[in-house]
Formats: structure tokens, sequence, C-alpha cells
């Protein structure tokens, strides 16, 4: 039995290589044991890629990866010893064949953190918020951010629409009308409390002064601070339970509960 080939088809699907040695109750166990595992990992991914336990699926996913290339692995050496000896693996071997795991495992890693965490700390809520902000009434991107998104359009529009007066007045620099996202340069938010399930966030704008910088009790430069001019929202965000196949096993999800434009 060629090794090599054994190895090649083990890569392909769990339990490949070893329907290759004709053991068919094995591959049949690891073959249904890949489709469980993928369903959990998509399952766990669904549920919880945005929560506070978004570390629970990406763990889940590398663990994944890694018992993929153990069966593979497995299914290698013991077609090596079927043929009766296990020589030292050399460079170029058919074994090296296992380094292509990588790809998937990279896929995964950079595809996860691409989309996780999005709702595991009000910061990752707020800054989704930031991200929909330009957008104006109408946005779909409320919903995401909020158990109460006509309140927080609400807001936000008309946050807007006072920074839309400013700049008609001069106040926010020359090329504020240019585009949405250009009101909000100068406007930053801040998170005010967070007790672990309940926070509270301002949108201010500010504007910048240079003050001295020092060190060491010396004066080395100056630096530019930001000065609160006026809040434009204030948002109130709560956790909520991250059910599991209904039960409620401790992950949060955060979300904007309440936002109020004075």
């Amino acid at each position: 039995m060629d090794a090599g080939r054994v190895l090649r088809r083990a890569l392909v699907g769990w339990g490949q290589g070893h329907a290759l040695l004709g053991r068919g109750q094995l591959a049949a166990a690891l073959l249904a044991a890949e489709l469980l595992g993928l369903a959990l990992v998509g399952t766990l991914v669904a549920t919880l890629v945005d929560t506070t336990w978004y570390l629970v699926p990406f763990v889940a996913g590398a663990a994944f990866l890694v018992v993929w290339a153990v069966q593979a692995v497995a299914a290698y050496r013991a077609a090596q010893r079927v043929a009766g000896s296990i020589p030292p693996t050399p460079r170029g071997s058919p074994a090296a064949s296992a380094a292509w795991l990588t790809v998937p495992l990279l896929i995964w890693g950079t595809a996860f953190w691409l989309v996780a965490a999005t709702a595991a700390t009000p910061a990752a809520v707020l800054d989704r918020f930031v991200t929909a902000w330009p957008e104006g009434a109408g946005s779909t991107a409320w919903a995401d951010v909020s158990t109460n998104p006509v309140r927080v359009e609400r807001a936000a529009t008309a946050a807007l629409e006072g920074l839309a007066e400013r700049c008609t007045d001069g106040d926010l620099g020359g090329d504020c009308d240019e585009a949405p996202v250009n009101l909000l340069r100068n406007v930053r938010i801040r998170i005010v409390s967070d007790d672990g399930s309940r926070a509270s966030a301002v949108a201010e704008l500010v504007r910048y002064e240079r003050r001295p910088s020092r060190f060491l009790g010396l004066d080395v430069g100056t630096e530019l601070a930001p000065v609160p001019v006026e809040e434009l929202v204030t948002f109130e965000l709560e956790t909520t339970p991250a059910l599991v196949g209904g039960l409620d096993l401790g992950a949060r999800r955060w979300t904007i509960v309440n936002a109020v434009a004075p």
C-alpha cells in the first residue's frame, strides 16, 4: 500500500485514508465525526461568533483542523506499518502534503476575525454604530446594533442634521458638506460607564487645542488635545443572553437599548 496515496486521500476527508487500508468501520466513524464536527462548529459560529464567548467557536474550528491533521497522519503511519517498516520521514516525502492543512487554517483564522466579537463589548457595538451613522435614515444597520432601532435611527438622524447646520454656519471645516462622513470628522464616542452588564456612552463634538507636552517635568513640545464642545447622542447599552440550542449557557451579546439626541 502506497503510504503517500493513503495520506493524500486522508487529507481529502476524514477516514478516506483508512478506507484505502480496508478499515471500513473506522473510516465510517471518522466520516460521521467529521460531519458532526462541521455541524457543531457551524452552530457555534452562528450563535456565538459575535458574543462575549467568541473564542469558543474559534477554538472549536481550530480543534477541528487539528483532528483533521491527526487522522491523516494516523492513516499514513498505519500504511507504513502495513508496508512492514517505518523509515525516517525524508525531506520532500508525501508526509509534507500535510502542510496543505495550513491553508484552511489560515483561511479560518483570517475569515473568523473579520466577523468575530462584533457584539462582545460596548466598544464593538458603538464601532458598528459609527460605521452605519453616515448612512442616515433608512439604514438597515440599526437593527443589527440595537433592540430599539427606531429610537437609534431617530437620534442618529437628528445628530447628523445638527452637524449639517453647523457645517452650513462654517463651524466644521471647508469640506464638511462634501459627504455625510465628513460631518463626523470631529466627533468622538467615549464610554462613560461599564459594569459588565450595562454601559453608557456619549457621542460628542470636539475641537482640538494645542497644549504643552511635558516629559520628566520638562517641556518637550506640544500635543493636540480634544476638548468637548457639544453632546450629540447619549447611549444606553445592555447585554442580552446568546442562546445555544435554546439554552442560556452564559454567553452575552451587547446591544444599544436606547439612544437620545439632546
